[in-house]
């Protein structure tokens, strides 16, 4: 229960942080361009690297806060950070192709079933 805890708590400060600084971004740069996006998924994606990495070589964190900043607090932030990671964790396995399929299989899956759900709506409240 507490693993689960700490998920909650991380997942709701990520995702006040990820709207937050979105929004922020997106009022300094403009509209035209989803800035806020594309920098909280960097973002989390180096955060990401840095935490993962620290936990392994040098810093011995329990499940709790392993849980609580990478599933919680980054995969609120951005799930794109757990992306990264899976995509860089099949690489380093040499299962290349695994890789592959994994980052064309999310991002053509993910924007179709999008368009799925748009139309879908469209077509249930038209």
């Amino acid at each position: 229960m507490t693993l689960l805890l700490a998920v909650a708590i991380g997942g709701a400060i990520g995702s006040l942080a990820r709207h937050l600084l979105g929004a922020e971004i997106g009022h300094w740069l403009g509209p035209g361009f989803p800035y806020g996006t594309l920098a909280v998924n960097v973002i989390g994606g180096l955060v990401m690297g840095l935490l993962v990495e620290l936990m392994a070589l040098k810093w011995s964190a329990g499940p709790e806060i392993r849980a609580f900043l990478t599933v919680g607090l980054l995969g609120g932030f951005t799930t794109f950070s757990a992306f990264s990671l899976d995509v860089v964790l099949l690489t380093e396995r040499g299962d290349w192709a695994a890789a592959g399929a994994y980052v064309a299989g999310s991002v053509l899956l993910s924007i179709a079933a999008l368009i799925a759900g748009l139309r879908l709506m469209r077509a249930v409240l038209a």
